[in-house]
């Protein structure tokens, strides 16, 4: 996935079912923790593009971590924006590795370096399962049915 965005629309859908159970906020801060590792590979050229972040024991180290610092770098945030919104942990980690478990699946189904069992396995089982643009078209369309079925019981409560 070329960062982040695409990987917005399955949180957006995720964050209609769940609600108030859910943070948005934390799931894209996790999204884009994931895809630092990366981002360092591309700038140095140093390291493999989809490394040990973009394994199940990295993602379950990044969930723990975009938890605990995500939820006090959006407190920090809204202080200044003067919004009110009250994050219990359970929300903040149950985001933070949907986010994490979520970037690892969409990413395996892309990138033939992938590697998610790592150090269990170099296998990738889920590459190729779908094309690229099916699975953008996914990500599109999970967001835009998440955006309108958010608005849907929004209005209905």
């Amino acid at each position: 996935m070329p960062f982040t965005p695409f990987h917005m629309g399955p949180g957006i859908l995720i964050k209609s079912i769940l609600q108030g159970s859910f943070s948005l906020l934390i799931f894209g801060f996790t999204q884009i923790m994931m895809d630092l590792q990366p981002l360092f590979s591309i700038i140095t050229g140093f390291g493999d593009l989809h490394g040990f972040s973009h394994t199940y024991i990295g993602a379950t180290l990044i969930g723990i971590i975009s938890g605990i610092f995500g939820r006090y770098i959006i407190y920090f945030i809204i202080k200044y924006r003067k919004i009110a919104i009250n994050l219990s942990w359970k929300t903040v980690f149950v985001s933070a590795f949907i986010g994490s478990y979520s970037h690892i699946i969409l990413d395996s189904i892309m990138h033939s370096d992938m590697n998610p069992y790592y150090p269990v396995s170099i296998s990738n089982n889920l590459f190729n399962i779908l094309s690229n643009q099916m699975l953008h078209d996914f990500c599109l369309a999970s967001g835009a049915a998440g955006f309108v079925l958010y608005e849907i019981i929004r209005k209905h409560k």
